[in-house]
């Protein structure tokens, strides 16, 4: 499994990607884009998926 972005609510604040241990997140147009090959969830080393935790907009990092 892994995390997705909801682009629609994306701010392009790109607080997620310094945070994601896996190097998963990136820019795509306006928006961060996670790739599912390479997002892990956090499993192992966070508790939380990070992406999650440090976005400022709620529900906007979600399971896939």
């Amino acid at each position: 499994m892994a995390y997705k972005i909801i682009v629609s609510q994306c701010t392009g604040c790109s607080a997620c990607e310094f945070e994601c241990p896996n190097a998963a997140i990136s820019m795509k147009g306006d928006t961060f884009i996670i790739d599912p090959k390479k997002c892990t969830e956090c499993e192992g080393i966070f508790d939380h998926a990070q992406c999650d935790t440090v976005c400022p907009v709620p529900k906007t990092c979600v399971p896939a």
